[in-house]
């Protein structure tokens, strides 16, 4: 252990939080929670002598070490995750095989969705959150968030009788909606995504709405939940923010530096397109607060006109973002991040100088992991991209091409393939690593959420076009009859008994010609 680090981890608090180790170079090599950072971080440079192989070499290329507090141990847990698949460091991967890996599923287009656990994500439709690495903490924690936010751990039947969890507060009471269910499970997602704090203010405003209308009971179960989540901070599991503290993350002080912002970009918004030669167009836009990916305020978009043309795509995207109403309810980004080249740039470029917006813009080539900055148009001070072209250095390969800079943040490394997480060919490590590994992160989210909703939209269209023929029966009931029948398939081979029960006598009459005919 060199002197500097000796003298740094004398500073370590007793509080829970996540830590990065970090080599020679500044690259982060291993993230990991803590419920007590003095503690953990210290066992690393004890005796090595009870250390497997794998653990020691870790310590032996630790140079440096970081470390953000967190309000309670759940925090650690999640914001774990979170940064793992930020950084992607190499000694997470080694130390931990893809079988300790846990996911949490939640089927939402369920009418009764219920939380399950399964190492291994299927293409259901359905929503997965982790990985997390921690499979007893993790279930130990939504053991413990299950008393605030009531939900199913298995599929309902509709004839099954009041078991036990209903009765001590663990299922949905009696009565309760599946709109009104969906909405308490939509606050467990913002709590596992770090929206406590947010959370806690909500209840408190519906605790006193709820005394003002005189509607005691609920009001005392909201004030019981609100004590709840706070107890949730003295809870063992295994920041004083919601998200990472932001002087904390190298990456946003190290863009600021790069492009010369005039401030640190709390709001970065990420946009991609999806569809299949021009049908089922669809746009994602991704959200990450202060450097950690904010799914509350992700957003989607289906493209009025559909065409084989992610220039257009991408304009009107941005231009339907960007409107009057939007920008008052979603608020103004700091930096916009666009998946693609040139021209993908040009067209977003084109779509906020329509509404007079001066918003940092700059796009990301998918195969070489390079950014694309307009000279005059993207809204960035070029200087400093200048000052790089006129003195080379290591860290940073920048070039200009006609209007555009093409700035290289891993010089002498490649992509191994598109959307590929991984940079090959060279041991070098740049001090925009950082930066690099949050717009891979932010490309690959938003490419996530477009390929995902574009699946949505293709499936549905394959599943109901014969149904969308069917005068008199709407959306509405096309989704009753899916639902309940699965498929398409299923329907056609429903009784009418079965279809009077789904949807009524005067729709199943309508419907039965158009089933039975070839």
């Amino acid at each position: 252990m060199n002197t500097k680090l000796e003298a740094k981890l004398k500073t370590l608090p007793r509080s829970p939080g996540v830590y990065f180790h970090k080599d020679k170079t500044g690259e982060v090599i291993y993230v990991g929670k803590a419920a007590v950072l003095k503690n953990r971080v210290k066992q690393y440079f004890q005796s090595t002598r009870d250390m497997d192989i794998k653990t020691r070499a870790l310590v032996a290329e630790i140079d440096d070490t970081d470390w953000v507090e967190t309000e309670s141990e759940i925090d650690a847990l999640f914001l774990e995750s979170e940064m793992v698949k930020r950084y992607m460091p190499r000694f997470n991967i080694l130390l931990r095989d893809d079988k300790s890996q846990l996911f949490v599923r939640i089927d939402m287009k369920s009418e009764w969705p219920h939380v399950a656990f399964t190492r291994n994500p299927a293409d259901d439709g359905a929503d997965y959150y982790g990985p997390y690495y921690n499979g007893y903490a993790v279930k130990k924690a939504l053991r413990y968030l299950r008393k605030i936010f009531p939900y199913y751990t298995k599929p309902v039947k509709a004839s099954e009788r009041v078991d036990l969890d209903v009765h001590i507060g663990l299922s949905p009471r009696p009565g309760t909606s599946s709109e009104e269910y969906k909405t308490t499970l939509r606050k467990l997602v913002r709590y596992m995504e770090g929206g406590r704090k947010a959370l806690a203010k909500e209840l408190e405003k519906e605790m006193h709405l709820a005394a003002k209308l005189h509607d005691f009971e609920n009001a005392a179960s909201l004030r019981n939940k609100i004590r709840d989540l706070r107890e949730l901070q003295s809870r063992i599991m295994f920041g004083d923010r919601e998200f990472m503290d932001i002087s904390k993350d190298k990456a946003l002080t190290a863009l600021v530096e790069l492009f010369q912002l005039t401030k640190i970009p709390v709001r970065i918004e990420g946009y991609d397109i999806s569809h299949m030669s021009g049908t089922n167009v669809v746009a994602s836009m991704v959200v990450f607060t202060n450097g950690v990916s904010d799914r509350a305020n992700y957003r989607k978009f289906k493209t009025k006109i559909e065409q084989n043309d992610d220039y257009y795509n991408i304009y009107e995207t941005l231009s339907r973002r960007t409107s009057e109403k939007n920008m008052k309810s979603w608020g103004k980004p700091d930096l916009i991040l666009i998946d693609g080249g040139k021209g993908q740039l040009d067209a977003a470029l084109k779509a906020l100088e329509e509404r007079g917006l001066l918003i940092p813009t700059i796009s990301i080539a998918k195969r070489e992991e390079e950014i694309v900055v307009h000279a005059t148009r993207s809204n960035i001070n070029t200087e400093n991209l200048v000052s790089m072209i006129k003195t080379p250095n290591n860290n940073v390969a920048v070039s200009r091409e006609g209007e555009y800079y093409i700035v290289n943040l891993h010089p002498g490394q490649i992509n191994a393939s598109s959307h590929s997480g991984n940079l090959r060919g060279s041991n070098t490590f740049s001090t925009y690593s950082d930066v690099t590994k949050l717009f891979q992160r932010i490309r690959d989210e938003s490419h996530r959420f477009a390929i995902s909703y574009h699946t949505v939209l293709k499936r549905a269209k394959q599943t109901a076009s014969m149904l969308d023929e069917v005068p008199g029966i709407g959306p509405v009931t096309r989704r009753t009859l899916i639902r309940k029948f699965g498929s398409l398939r299923g329907v056609q081979a429903a009784t009418k008994e079965q279809l009077v029960d789904a949807i009524g006598l005067s729709k199943a009459t309508l419907l039965i010609p158009y089933l039975q005919a070839p």
